[in-house]
């Protein structure tokens, strides 16, 4: 169920200059970037991109979600990290998103590891809000 304006805890602000081949600020000036379409996409590279910025917020906010899972659980995954790849590319409506997640948690058996990256996948806000819409795929 949708959340509803009045249970909003945080809003975040950013305006976008330009589109690809511009800048991307934050209203409270915390993040101001160069944005550039990559090398493969016939750009300069320079800056980052709209697709490293998706990875970068779906890595921390699932690393936060595995974190609430494994307190659930009483398992420590300190020391573990949660890689987000993005890729982009042409589908039949122009272009769309795929994502694959992978998580390193040492000290944690294999089996544990998996079914606390899947709980987590289960209640991490990015992967609630894409659900359905890419496909994103648990390495």
């Amino acid at each position: 169920m949708p959340i509803q304006q009045s249970d909003v805890l945080y809003t975040a602000v950013a305006t976008a200059e330009n589109g690809r081949d511009g800048r991307v600020a934050t209203d409270d000036g915390r993040l101001d970037v160069v944005v550039n379409p990559p090398k493969e996409m016939g750009g300069s590279g320079a800056g980052t991109n709209p697709e490293q910025l998706f990875a970068a917020g779906y890595s921390a906010c699932f690393q936060g979600a595995l974190g609430v899972v494994a307190r659930q659980a009483g398992v420590d995954v300190s020391g573990s990290t949660v890689t987000a790849r993005v890729g982009l590319g042409r589908n039949d409506d122009g272009f769309g998103l795929v994502v694959e997640i992978s998580a390193a948690i040492p000290g944690v058996e294999e089996g544990v590891a998996r079914e606390l990256v899947e709980k987590a996948h289960g209640v991490c806000p990015y992967s609630r809000a894409t659900r359905g819409n890419i496909s994103v795929t648990l390495v």
